[in-house]
């Protein structure tokens, strides 16, 4: 999945200003509440989101000098950095995800368009820098859900959901325990096959709930399966 970067920074600004006058709104009991992510309150989320902010910086100047940077100091050091920030109160959560979405929105204004083609060490091994913005874009629309502060999957813009669902989909076919299954946009005769199609079940839906269900963020509520039948069960996503 290739797109011009630089095409999804509107989409990423929009998102970003919705996750952060959702963060705006949460007092300290908000905070400290459980997120959808087991273990995780509100304000690991939030503090993960900052602290990816800054990950996906260091790769972008990675990209821009050359210089090979992770982006992460270590697995251990981002766990305790996001356990330590998740201490914090409420305005002070809010101020590190503004200034840390800011410092992203400025490095990838300073990438000269040759450095996009570089490749980077992003946490889960080697990715495209133009890849970048779209995983901002993916952690912010994703973790925004994981809140559970009144933004759900039926709110994701039209265009991220099915590119979502792409990308999701995209990545099912390259693995042994994904269920073989035929997805079907709701309205539409378009059809995404995982696995051998032959005898599966399709699932139909909105692009939200076939995506927000293969990674497990709900979305069964919109989904259909023919023939009759419980849902299959997605492999854990990423």
């Amino acid at each position: 999945m290739t797109a011009d970067p630089l095409l999804l920074t509107g989409d990423l600004d929009d998102a970003t200003t919705r996750l952060l006058r959702t963060a705006a709104a949460l007092d300290d009991a908000d905070v400290a509440a459980p997120s959808l992510l087991p273990g995780w309150t509100r304000a690991h989320v939030l503090t993960h989101l900052a602290r990816n902010a800054d990950g996906f910086v260091n790769l972008l100047t990675s990209a821009r000098t050359g210089e090979r940077i992770p982006m992460y100091a270590s697995t251990a050091a981002r766990a305790a950095d996001i356990a330590t920030g998740a201490a914090r109160p409420p305005a002070a959560l809010l101020d590190d995800l503004r200034r840390s979405a800011e410092r992203f929105a400025e490095a990838v204004a300073a990438m000269p368009v040759q450095a996009w083609a570089a490749t980077v060490e992003a946490r889960r091994g080697p990715w495209p820098a133009a890849m970048l913005v779209w995983g901002r874009l993916r952690e912010v629309e994703v973790h925004h859900v994981d809140l559970a502060a009144g933004y759900a999957p039926a709110d994701w813009p039209e265009a991220f959901a099915q590119r979502l669902l792409h990308e999701v989909t995209s990545g099912l076919a390259d693995r042994d325990d994904a269920p073989a299954l035929v997805l079907r946009f709701d309205g539409s005769s378009h059809e995404v096959a995982v696995g051998d199609p032959d005898g599966a079940p399709t699932v139909t839906g909105p692009a939200h709930g076939l995506a927000a269900w293969l990674i497990g963020r709900g979305g069964a509520d919109t989904l259909a399966v023919t023939p009759d039948g419980p849902l299959p069960t997605p492999p854990e996503w990423m």
